[in-house]
């Protein structure tokens, strides 16, 4: 690929982020858009972030799920899903989560 290509490619993603996003902003106010699609979506960052972290909890290295206890992603995440159930507060389960994840890592490098 030549540098003018991929200089063009960069280019017509900037116009393209750039058009989607403000699209709403400029015309937001001459669209009403229906309670039904405003409730759905109320979800779409939960949705995105679970399609985020999902693969990586539940995938291992060569692209196969792994649902055992070797996996220390997941059993991170099962840990910091509990800790959030309880606690409700994104902020110490991001800490928690991280902390746990380390120290099951330091464990299993350790023995």
């Amino acid at each position: 690929m030549a540098d003018w290509e991929i200089w063009a490619t960069i280019a017509a993603l900037a116009v393209a982020t750039a058009a989607t996003r403000s699209s709403f902003w400029l015309i937001g106010h001459h669209i009403t858009i229906p309670p039904r699609v405003q409730e759905m979506l109320r979800f779409a960052p939960a949705c995105a972030l679970a399609a985020i972290i999902a693969p990586d909890l539940l995938l291992n290295g060569s692209g196969h799920v792994q649902f055992d206890l070797s996996n220390l992603k997941l059993v991170a995440g099962v840990a910091a899903t509990a800790f959030y159930v309880l606690r409700r507060n994104m902020l110490q389960t991001i800490v928690f989560g991280m902390l746990f994840f380390t120290a099951l890592r330091l464990l299993h490098v350790l023995s």
